[in-house]
């Protein structure tokens, strides 16, 4: 008599034919859609685009996966750190064969609503899922070709299934890649921060510097020209006199002005989110400023004149307890909701 042994893919020992779930799918299961943490405004409904868990689960696992790239060694998680509020802690992001960009990854924390209508330092995309898809095809980042990456991703008979789960059906193409990595992101909120939760009512949840901080940044320092809202930013373009040359009279980096063809937005760059700030040092889009007292140290003095310096910005009057006081105001803002780590495996 012939003796089968139970093998995984025979299923269940005892004649059950029941496919068997892979160790990558297993790894990695379907969560619900999160919560908005307290002090967010989060409405996952009013967004332009689904946002289901499926589709969540398969935008983590393309953002974790380094086979996106060229060269199959930097994912978009390469530079935008989970653990650095999905930034990084570098002045400048590295792509495949260790080349240098000449700007540092902003955050994109709390990034879906609507305050935010451009994205990237110098608003070029128009949407999330168009931001997921600048960095696959530059070729100093992730160095790839959006065909040759939905091909790729595309000959995974484990990604084909789960976009068979999430689309209806098994096509593979690099807008719906950008859309379930969308997806993901949309749910990185940042709140429930010691500062939300003093404002919702627990005098205790900070001390006294922070609530003089919070004095300050909404009154004599006026950061909330800028940094307005539930999410600190008014996404929008300031001069801030950042990478100024005072000998060659120019910016290394026009910044908004390369997309809007408007001399009076050269320097300019979108104003960022203020949630986790203290986790994604050094600041400004070229890391130039190493620490958040550095940072209200170049406001406190006006910025860097320019010929096309912001005219909100104006030498501030702060003395230095002052200037703790606003450093540990943002320190409060640290939140959470957003913390993530990679996959332990991926589709095959």
């Amino acid at each position: 008599m012939l003796i089968l042994s139970c093998l995984p893919f025979f299923g269940a020992c005892g004649g059950s034919d029941a496919p068997v779930t892979p160790v990558w799918e297993s790894a990695t299961p379907v969560v619900p859609i999160p919560t908005p943490p307290l002090g967010t405004q989060a409405d996952f409904a009013s967004l332009s685009f689904k946002v289901t868990a499926e589709k969540v689960r398969l935008g983590r696992w393309l953002f974790f996966d380094p086979r996106l790239s060229g060269d199959g060694t930097i994912a978009c998680a390469t530079c935008h750190r989970p653990d650095h509020a999905f930034s990084e802690p570098t002045p400048h992001s590295t792509g495949i064969r260790g080349q240098q960009g000449g700007r540092k990854s902003p955050t994109f924390l709390n990034a879906a609503w609507p305050i935010y209508p451009v994205y990237f330092w110098d608003g070029r995309a128009g949407s999330l899922a168009e931001q997921a898809l600048g960095p696959m095809a530059n070729p100093i980042e992730m160095g790839g070709s959006h065909d040759v990456i939905a091909r790729r991703v595309g000959d995974n008979r484990g990604y084909r299934r789960i976009f068979r789960q999430v689309y209806g059906d098994d096509g593979v193409t690099i807008d719906r890649i950008a859309d379930a990595i969308a997806a993901y992101e949309a749910t990185r909120l940042s709140g429930n921060s010691a500062w939300d939760r003093w404002k919702a009512g627990d005098e205790s949840a900070v001390p006294e510097q922070v609530k003089l901080g919070d004095s300050l940044f909404f009154d004599k320092a006026a950061c909330a020209q800028c940094h307005v809202g539930w999410n600190f930013t008014d996404a929008q373009f300031h001069n801030l006199g950042i990478g100024w040359d005072a000998d060659r009279k120019a910016f290394a980096d026009t910044g908004r002005a390369a997309i809007s063809r408007k001399e009076d937005e050269t320097g300019a760059f979108k104003t960022p989110t203020l949630r986790d700030v203290s986790r994604h040092a050094p600041y400004m889009h070229d890391g130039s400023l190493a620490t958040l007292k550095d940072t209200v140290e170049h406001y406190r003095k006006g910025g860097t004149p320019n010929p096309w310096l912001s005219p909100r910005m104006k030498a501030l009057d702060l003395t230095p307890a002052e200037v703790d006081a606003l450093v540990a105001f943002m320190q409060a803002l640290d939140g959470e909701g957003y913390q993530d780590t990679a996959p332990a495996s991926f589709p095959d």
